[in-house]
């Protein structure tokens, strides 16, 4: 079957736009396809700073005829009613219909639509100008003399030329004929900018691929990243170094060289003085250029790899000559930044935060340091910190937001907190907590150990959380533009990789005294607990636990210990996956339906203790006596946190359960005997709520 390539040649696609621009030509193409009934067997779509490309596999020929039945008035109509029928069908007249007759309804018309397909390159023909026209840029232009007119073409960057053809690959394409703003669709591109900037034909993918390979253009950004991590560690070794990878930098460089040259070059080793991480960035942000280090030692060596996108005839000297010259300058600038910085001390940059608004509702940043360090210095010993380093290490965390670096290059933000705090004299943990304070910041990051950065880390996030629900910013959607669930979700991990207790509720409740002048809801501390516990949810369905089970532990009221939470879910699973748990499970749900339904009839809760002198049957005894055995062994094990022997003492409640079930018959004739049967079945339901509400866990 026929393929089809397209190409959209323009000026330049900004390479931050790439990778969604093929995506989208891709889907948009298909999509229509698909819509027209031209089934197609693969695509795949490429891009380059200048051309987006798109090869489609197997479209049929032609598309299928339909055929299509359409219900008519009934026979006798008003003339309106037919007239109306007959121009929606298509027909001259009722001769050209067929009446078939309904039981119920009586004889109605019927028009048989044949629609023949057309030939695939006339509808893709079709397809395409549009899909051009209506092409979801970010940000578009106008160009040349037709700009001026209504409806004129838009694009990223001015577009030269479309390659359209279509046909089977043993054949010569058809050029699919359209036109947009003077573009005539053709077979013809460019290669290279300045290498090979002469145009010519191509027929098919393969032929067009091969083509620009020979015009100094790799069409496959994977290709060209390959190319360019591949060069680069073989330059580095070469040299004696290894390359600092960067998977970021290397999607951006990939878009921007359509045949990657990798170069080294050099800076002044005296830079080395300025910590590596400026040094990166610096170079990283101004040149887009990597870095290299000494595998031996793993500091920073006084060289860079650059890509460039074009081979020079003296071998890249004039391009490397002029990287170094621009990255000397702000090495310079940036030396000159830190060296600046140094000569202020941390705590000496604290009252400018007093004039900082962190936000309306909340107060200045200054407050909000306050409230961080009070948190902070609250949570020390529940996490194993020195009282006085971490109200040191919460004073001055946030003060690096003020220096000149992070003012450079708000990507290190804690980080230069850090060297400063070290430069200064800052006992070591106090300087780590000013960085691993922000952490951690996604799935991937490190979580911090060290006790005080554990202990200013959870008040930064906790801040963060109470004050936000307070004024009711909370997460809506896909919209969380204060990045709360990620805040939640680091709350999560340090309690849980830390193994440390907390009382949620109690600390939210105590720190939303603390905020200025803020009158929250009530319930909202309990709200935000809600918050952790779906964010658990997803935590602990990512590691393959069951989200009901986390639901029956964290309604019981006064768990608010996430740790202790997550132990009792993991007893909970192993327990149901017994079949003692999963009968314990039906014979517990089995109860309370029976008491949801009764005490709907009855309207009223069958709630207090039973009378031992109405039991009527051995088997209410025996379970009244398994109840209260379990349910006291129950909270005697949850109590010493042994929710494994919590689930044991529960175990032990299925014989006479089941006994009970199949022996007593709960709605008896006297009402004394059913009213007590139903407080003894409310009873079973009391005692597993001592380790679970197991009406929220699903069969």
């Amino acid at each position: 079957m026929p393929d089809l390539l397209l190409e959209l040649f323009s000026e330049e696609i900004p390479a931050r736009m790439q990778a969604k621009a093929a995506d989208d030509l891709r889907r948009m193409v298909t999509d229509r396809l698909v819509a027209e009934g031209l089934v197609y067997d693969g695509a795949k779509a490429f891009v380059t700073p200048r051309r987006l490309t798109l090869t489609v596999h197997g479209i049929p020929g032609r598309q299928p005829d339909l055929k299509d039945e359409r219900k008519g008035p009934r026979v006798g109509a008003p003339d309106a009613a037919i007239q109306g029928f007959l121009k929606g069908a298509g027909l001259s007249s009722l001769d050209e219909a067929r009446i078939e007759k309904d039981p119920k309804k009586g004889e109605f018309y019927v028009a048989l639509i044949e629609k023949p397909g057309r030939p695939a390159i006339e509808v893709i023909a079709e397809i395409l100008p549009v899909i051009i026209r209506t092409f979801p840029w970010p940000k578009q232009m106008r160009w040349g003399d037709r700009s001026a007119k209504p409806g004129a073409l838009t694009w990223v960057r001015p577009l030269h030329s479309i390659i359209a053809t279509f046909g089977l690959e043993t054949e010569e394409p058809d050029v699919v004929a359209f036109s947009l703003d003077g573009i005539e669709a053709g077979q013809t591109t460019r290669g290279h900018r300045f290498m090979a900037p002469e145009a010519f034909s191509v027929r098919r993918f393969e032929d067009y691929e091969a083509k620009l390979l020979e015009a100094k253009v790799v069409l496959d950004p994977l290709r060209r990243a390959d190319t360019i991590v591949t060069d680069a560690q073989q330059l580095a070794f070469a040299q004696g170094f290894e390359l600092v990878e960067d998977q970021g930098l290397l999607d951006e460089v990939s878009g921007l060289v359509e045949w990657p040259v990798v170069l080294m070059g050099s800076f002044d080793p005296a830079f080395l003085s300025i910590p590596g991480e400026v040094i990166r960035a610096t170079i990283r942000n101004n040149q887009k250029c990597f870095v290299v280090r000494d595998p031996n030692t793993g500091k920073l060596a006084p060289k860079f790899i650059l890509v460039a996108n074009i081979e020079a005839t003296d071998g890249g000297k004039v391009i490397a000559a002029g990287n170094e010259r621009v990255i000397r300058a702000r090495l310079s600038d940036a030396k000159f930044f830190y060296e600046t910085d140094l000569k202020t001390k941390l705590e000496a940059r604290l009252p400018k935060f007093d004039q900082i608004v962190f936000h309306e509702k909340l107060g200045t940043q200054g407050q909000r340091i306050a409230r961080i360090e009070r948190l902070a210095v609250e949570l020390a010993p529940k996490v194993g910190a020195d009282v006085e380093k971490v109200k040191r290490a919460a004073k001055l965390a946030k003060a690096d937001l003020l220096t000149e670096v992070v003012g450079e290059f708000p990507e290190l933000q804690g980080l230069m907190g850090k060297y400063y705090a070290l430069a200064q004299g800052e006992d070591a943990s106090v300087a780590a907590a000013c960085e691993d304070h922000y952490k951690p910041q996604g799935p991937s990051d490190r979580v911090p150990t060290d006790p005080v950065a554990v202990a200013v880390a959870l008040a930064d996030k906790i801040d963060t959380l109470v004050g936000f629900w307070a004024i009711d910013e909370k997460p809506t959607g896909s919209k969380d533009p204060y990045a709360l669930r990620r805040a939640a979700l680091g709350v999560i991990r340090l309690l849980l990789e830390n193994k440390i207790r907390l009382p949620l509720a109690a600390i939210f409740a105590s720190h939303l005294a603390a905020l200025p002048a803020v009158k929250a809801a009530d319930g909202t501390a309990n709200d935000l607990l809600l918050f952790f516990v779906d964010r658990l949810k997803v935590q602990l369905r990512e590691q393959g636990a069951r989200h009901d089970l986390v639901d029956s532990v964290f309604s019981l009221e006064g768990q608010d210990d996430l740790l202790m939470g997550v132990a009792r879910v993991e007893a909970l699973g192993k327990f149901l996956d017994t079949d003692d748990g999963k009968n314990l499970l039906a014979g517990t749900k089995r109860a309370a339906n029976i008491l949801r339904i009764e005490e709907k009839k009855d309207g009223r809760a069958f709630d207090g203790a039973p009378d031992p002198a109405l039991y009527a049957v051995g088997e209410e005894k025996a379970l009244a006596t398994a109840v209260d055995r379990a349910r006291a062994e129950a909270a005697t094990a949850v109590k010493a946190e042994d929710f494994a022997g919590a689930m044991a003492a529960m175990a032990r409640l299925r014989g006479a359960v089941d006994a009970f079930f199949d022996k007593v018959k709960v709605n008896d004739d006297d009402p004394r005997i059913r009213e007590n049967r139903l407080k003894l079945l409310n009873e079973i339901r009391a005692a597993t709520r001592t380790v679970a509400d197991f009406s929220k866990i699903q069969d």
